[in-house]
């Protein structure tokens, strides 16, 4: 395996590792928070706590979506790696700039096309 590409694996296995332990603390704090609300009032319209728990609820539920987004993007990288097309922009077919992908490794796009949208 060549050096860049060696190097962009191992940047993206750590971006995985890092994305898995957030989201194995992420369903930990959830599974607090609901076991939390088990003993508390159900009516959150009238408890003073409820509407708390609901929002630490729902604000959990998005951070944990938001990462399993981020590890499906870091798969989908590890996959266009192993095709030999990482580090290609999927809009314009032009290489997408190191430094893009050493802040975003698991970048589909080139800085001009992301600028887009």
């Amino acid at each position: 395996m060549d050096p860049a590409r060696a190097s962009a694996r191992a940047l993206l296995d750590a971006e995985r590792r890092e994305a898995l332990r957030r989201l194995s603390g992420l369903t930990g704090q959830f599974d607090e928070v609901v076991a939390a609300s088990r003993d508390t009032n159900a009516d959150d319209e009238h408890d003073p706590e409820g509407a708390t728990i609901a929002f630490e609820r729902s604000q959990l539920a998005a951070l944990t979506r938001q990462v399993r987004t981020h590890l499906a993007d870091i798969d989908a990288a590890l996959e266009r790696l192993d095709a030999g097309t990482y580090g290609t922009c999927e809009r314009c077919g032009r290489p997408i700039a190191a430094a893009r992908l050493e802040v975003k490794p698991a970048a589909r796009t080139c800085v001009a096309c992301a600028a887009v949208r």
